[in-house]
Formats: C-alpha cells, sequence, structure tokens
C-alpha cells in the first residue's frame, strides 16, 4: 500500500507538472503559428523609401556591368604588354639585373598596369562611390591610400612572383602542383599579418572602452572559444559611412574589430547580431573551408595556365620564349583574369553559403532577429535588396537582404517565447549601408 501510494503521488505530481508545461508552452505554439515570416519580412522591406530603394538598385546592377569592364580593362593593358611589345622591351632592358630581373619587372609592370588603369579605378572606386554617397574621403586622401596599396602589392607581389617563377624554371611540367602549395602558404601567412601589419596603415585601431557593448562581445567571444581577449575599434569612418567589423587572424593574431559607424548607427542589438555572424565566421572554421576551396582553384588555374599558354606563345608570339619567360606575365595574368571571370558565379555560391551559415550561427548566439533584420536594413544602401533567383546566385557574394530578413524572421517564429513572438516595429531611417566584409 506504501508503495502504491508513493506511485499515485508521483503519478499526480507528474500530471501536475505537464498541465503546467503544457499550459504554458500551447499560448507559444499558437503565438508561433500566428506570426507569418513572410508578412513581417515585408513589413520591414516596407520600410525602405521607393526613391532609396531604386538608388541601391542602381549602384548594385552598376556593379554588373563594372565587372565586365574591370575585365575588358585588363585584356586592353594587356595588349599594350603583349601586341605593343612592352613586355618583350621591358625584359631585355633589366636582363642585365640577372636573377633580380624578374622581381624588377613586376614591380614595374605593376606600376604601369596602375597607371593605365588609373581612369577607370578613379570612376569606379572613388568617382562613382562618391556619386552615391558611399565615400567620404577626397581624392587626394583616396589617392594617398591607393598609393600605400599599390607599394604594398608592388613589393610582396614582387617575392611572391619571383618564388612562383623559380619553381616554373626549376621543376618544370610539375611547376604547377608545387606553384599551388606555395600559394597556400602565401595567403595563410596574409591571414596572420593583416590584421596585425597591413590594416593599421589605412585606419587607426584603438581598444574599445569599457562599457556594456564591449562587455557583451567579449561575453560572447568566450562562450565560443574565440580566442580574443580585447575589441578593437578603427575609424572606418574616414572612407565611409558604411558599417563593418570582423574577427580576423590566426595564431595568436585573432582580433575582434569593428568601424566606428557600426557604434555610431547601430542599436546594441545590431552590434550583436553583426557581430554573432562574425564569430560564426571564425568558430565555423570558414578561413580554412574558403582556403581549401581556393587552393583547388589556383591549382586548376594553374594547370590551364600551363595548357594553354604554350599554345598562345608557339612561334615565339609576342617575342615569349616559355612560361618561364618574364616576358609572358602579362599573358599570365590576363588567363588568371579570364578563368576567375568566368568563375565568379562559382565563387559568389562559395562565399554566399558561407555567409547564410555565418548567419545562421549569428543568429542563434545573438538571439536578435529584430536587430539582423535593422542591420540587413542599413546594407540595402549598396546592395540591392530583393534580386531574382538567378540574379543573386550569379552575382551575390552575400544573401540577399530579402532572404536574411526572411531567416531571421523564421528564426523568430521558431524560438522566441509567445511574450515576444509579436513582431517589432521597424524604427524608421534611412535606407542601409555596409562594411566590406
Amino acid at each position: 500500500m506504501k508503495v502504491w501510494g508513493q506511485g499515485m503521488g508521483a503519478a499526480v505530481a507528474v500530471g501536475i507538472l505537464g498541465a503546467a508545461l503544457g499550459a504554458c508552452l500551447v499560448p507559444v505554439a499558437a503565438n508561433a503559428a500566428a506570426f507569418d515570416p513572410v508578412a513581417a519580412t515585408q513589413a520591414y522591406l516596407d520600410t525602405v523609401p521607393a526613391d532609396a530603394r531604386a538608388k541601391s538598385n542602381a549602384y548594385f546592377e552598376g556593379g554588373y556591368w563594372l565587372q565586365l569592364w574591370r575585365f575588358l580593362v585588363s585584356l586592353a593593358v594587356a595588349a599594350v604588354f603583349l601586341a605593343g611589345g612592352l613586355a618583350r622591351r621591358l625584359r631585355d632592358r633589366l636582363a642585365g639585373l640577372g636573377r633580380f630581373a624578374t622581381p624588377v619587372f613586376f614591380i614595374a609592370y605593376t606600376v604601369i598596369d596602375y597607371v593605365l588603369s588609373l581612369p577607370y579605378v578613379a570612376y569606379a572606386d572613388w568617382y562613382r562611390e562618391r556619386q552615391y554617397g558611399l565615400m567620404n574621403q577626397t581624392f587626394g586622401d583616396w589617392f594617398g591610400d591607393q598609393m600605400i596599396q599599390l607599394a604594398i602589392s608592388s613589393l610582396i607581389g614582387a617575392l611572391v612572383v619571383w618564388v612562383l617563377y623559380a619553381i616554373v624554371r626549376r621543376l618544370g611540367r610539375s611547376w604547377w602542383i608545387w606553384a599551388s602549395a606555395f600559394g597556400v602558404v602565401v595567403l595563410v601567412l596574409m591571414i596572420v599579418v593583416t590584421p596585425v601589419f597591413v590594416a593599421p596603415l589605412f585606419n587607426k585601431y584603438e581598444p574599445m572602452k569599457q562599457g556594456p557593448v564591449r562587455e557583451a562581445l567579449l561575453s560572447m567571444a568566450r562562450s565560443n572559444e574565440v580566442p580574443a581577449t580585447d575589441v578593437y575599434e578603427f575609424n572606418a569612418s574616414r572612407q565611409s559611412n558604411k558599417i563593418s567589423a570582423n574577427v580576423s587572424g590566426l595564431f595568436g593574431t585573432t582580433r575582434i574589430s569593428l568601424t566606428d559607424t557600426l557604434l555610431q548607427r547601430c542599436t546594441l542589438a545590431e552590434i550583436k547580431a553583426v557581430m554573432g555572424h562574425e564569430m560564426g565566421h571564425y568558430v565555423l572554421n570558414h578561413v580554412f573551408v574558403l582556403l581549401l576551396y581556393l587552393s583547388l582553384l589556383v591549382c586548376l588555374g594553374y594547370l590551364f595556365v600551363d595548357r594553354v599558354f604554350g599554345r598562345l606563345t608557339r612561334g615565339g608570339r609576342w617575342g615569349i620564349t616559355g612560361l618561364g619567360d618574364v616576358a609572358g606575365l602579362p599573358l599570365v595574368v590576363i588567363l588568371f583574369t579570364a578563368y576567375f571571370f568566368v568563375l565568379t558565379p562559382v565563387l559568389n555560391t562559395i562565399i554566399r553559403t558561407q555567409e547564410a551559415e555565418a548567419d545562421a550561427f549569428g543568429l542563434n548566439l545573438s538571439r536578435e532577429p529584430d536587430g539582423f533584420a535593422t542591420v540587413a536594413l542599413k546594407l540595402a544602401e549598396y546592395r540591392k535588396l530583393q534580386p531574382g533567383r538567378w540574379e543573386e546566385i550569379v552575382f551575390y557574394d552575400h544573401p540577399s537582404g530579402y532572404n536574411r530578413i526572411l531567416r531571421a524572421m523564421r528564426w523568430k517564429a521558431e524560438n522566441l517565447p509567445a511574450v515576444a513572438a509579436a513582431p517589432a516595429e521597424p524604427a524608421p531611417g534611412p535606407a542601409p549601408a555596409e562594411p566590406k566584409p
């Protein structure tokens, strides 16, 4: 009787607990069912004024043509070097430098290429950005940054090309395999070095002051094994009003960095949504996954160059004696440019897939679906909000604003309790802007 009585007592207790839980969960389920993610997404999109949306569409769609023009400019520069005989004459003049002829040739080629391309670059990267209100720099400030970039790319590129040509000349037909392995080493070194030594050449990085934003971000980092002990703020506003953040570096150089524009333009919920996404890239090892994909594509690119270069230079065309002849560098560059131009949808899909994964991680970490939605709207200054399906596949290296907001609203419907299930009223304001990512 005693045992039976204890069993009955336990059963009654379990029944009462179950009834209580059921009473709590039924409203949540009912509320989630009543919340329409598609309608909530459309409500957010409707907050963007028609003129602002038309402007961002025009800006982004114009970028499709800029990709083609950039490729055509590269072809024109290659024609000057090859058909115009500039590459051959430059090689002959530098022949007396012996082993140093290759890196010096590369530096000269890079500088001449920049000078010939400058009208296009100035229009696409400065004038057009100013037209759309996305550039804060004067032409002089912008050109100063360009000179720093040119110096870095010339010097580092000269060393890399020097090694690559040594590989080609010494290893024969298997050069493309060893060149690919060397390329991976270079990419890893750049990932380690860039946040510490290169990025500060363009912006001032300072530790963020104590406060709720810093503590919230460090808490998010600690809870997800991101080995960053400080948060840095940098003055991206000297270049533009776009918002951005990143978790960068490897092997002891890992750091969390935010633009001053992110702190100025966004709420804590939006900042947490952005940083949840960035931490997602780190925790999901996206840098290594991307390295794997890029290594494979570069390896195939080298193989493509190996197979095509000889056919195009048969008979000593353009005065080029073989793949190991540095005078053929402009041809190698244009072959690689054409290869990656054709692969644009593939590269975009690889990156866009990682961005979607980081979005999902960020939503689960920050638990700020409305902050995620409003920050997606802020990115719409420079990105078309709702493209067609194939348009997004071909041209987008990030999910569209529409898809990002829709996923955030689906997360909200499935995860938030009844009291928070009603869609928040989006704050009105000017249409959006973004980072680098």
